[in-house]
């Protein structure tokens, strides 16, 4: 009974000894074995050919002749099998319950009707749109009597409409006193 505990804890020691695929006079601990395996590739890659890597463990180094039955038998391959059968159920879960039902609703925009109708004209800052076109001076405003609005905006917008920044009173120069 204590022997079938020791074996698998044994099994995860960092510390115990693995034999080289590659060198066979090579003893590495545990914890070091993927590095080994890399510096030993480079350091004898006419032997590293002859070998494969295993797609489920790449501590596992086998003949290349032995891959498909090294596959076949391969401990890891049901763990990685078990990780893509939980992702799969998982994922097709979330998606039925993450799955949002919400739907845009209907508008009442009509986007080509208005081009064709040309009910509204362009909108410009500071004209008015009633058919004339009356700077920001003309409308009524809740400013207090002694003061008033610009007569013009500080740039001009289109010719014609509003006057450009140059003949803006906020533009002329005071007198010094």
């Amino acid at each position: 009974m204590a022997g079938t505990t020791a074996a698998p804890l044994d099994m995860l020691d960092p510390e115990r000894l693995i034999q080289c695929p590659l060198v066979k006079h090579h003893w590495i601990r545990a914890r070091r074995f993927p590095y080994h395996l890399v510096k030993c590739k480079e350091s004898n890659p006419e032997i590293a050919k002859k070998f494969a890597t295993c797609p489920f463990n790449a501590r596992h180094l086998v003949p290349q002749a032995d891959l498909s039955n090294h596959i076949m038998k391969c401990n890891d391959k049901a763990f990685v099998e078990q990780d893509v059968v939980s992702q799969c159920s998982e994922s097709s879960q979330e998606q039925l319950n993450n799955g949002s039902t919400w739907q845009a609703p209907p508008s009442a925009e009509d986007w080509e009707t208005d081009l064709l109708e040309g009910s509204e004209s362009t909108f410009v800052w500071g004209v008015i749109n009633s058919g004339m076109s009356s700077p920001i001076s003309k409308q009524n405003n809740s400013l207090p009597s002694r003061m008033r609005p610009p007569e013009t905006l500080p740039y001009s917008v289109s010719a014609g409409l509003i006057r450009s920044v140059s003949s803006s009173p906020w533009n002329a120069v005071l007198p010094q006193q």
